[in-house]
């Protein structure tokens, strides 16, 4: 789409290919979301959305894609990739930030389908993103957080070098509950071979950055 490059816009990794989805990508992947992303009685993010009945789920999901589509401009953006393995939807990889062009810093977040967890998939995705914030981007920093109660996404974090950057906590469901932020400034940011930005290019202007 000419005047919204961010369509064509994907990251090629050895076993995955992250890309800005096509309606047919979001129908997929609220299908992800309706089979369930985490066992019953867990709870992995602040806003409960993956309560209700499966149906309900898949509609979220979408409703959330659009609305990011919607919110998105130079000065606060959130671009939520689909993850996609052997030409199936199993999730998606958010990376997101505001005042780019001046502060330089990102945001991560993720899920994936539940039936696909615990085989790596979490590990690229992130180094995904992070390769295309910091070599596409030029980002000084990335940073995410999780809960206390979350410890695979703890694991990926920590796995991937990240620094201690303090805790929150936050209101769950009535309940109060701790995050443990994490931080990479670039000087911590490793390039590794078999990561590809496709189409990066006709996109900078979005971001507030010129094309190079």
């Amino acid at each position: 789409m000419r005047n919204w490059p961010l369509f064509e816009l994907s990251i090629a990794t050895p076993h995955l290919t992250l890309r800005v989805p096509s309606l047919d990508d979001l129908d997929e992947l609220g299908d992800r979301a309706a089979e369930g992303v985490h066992d019953e009685g867990q709870m992995p993010f602040l806003f409960p959305w993956t309560e209700g009945e499966p149906a309900e789920r898949a509609r979220r999901t979408i409703q959330f894609h659009f609305g990011t589509w919607n919110r998105f401009s130079e000065d606060d953006w959130a671009i939520e990739f689909v993850v996609v393995r052997e030409g199936q939807v199993i999730g998606t990889q958010g990376v997101m930030a505001s005042d780019f062009p001046v502060l330089g810093e990102v945001k991560t977040g993720s899920w994936l389908g539940r039936r696909f967890q615990g085989q790596g998939v979490g590990t690229e995705m992130r180094k995904a993103v992070l390769h295309f914030a910091f070599a596409g981007l030029g980002a000084r920093s990335a940073v995410t957080e999780a809960f206390e109660d979350n410890p695979s996404s703890l694991a990926v974090t920590r796995k991937l070098g990240y620094r201690e950057d303090g805790t929150t906590l936050h209101n769950r469901k009535g309940k109060p509950v701790v995050t443990r932020r994490f931080r990479m400034g670039r000087e911590d940011w490793r390039e590794e071979p078999g990561f590809e930005l496709h189409n990066l290019e006709a996109c900078l202007p979005l971001f507030g950055l010129k094309s190079r």
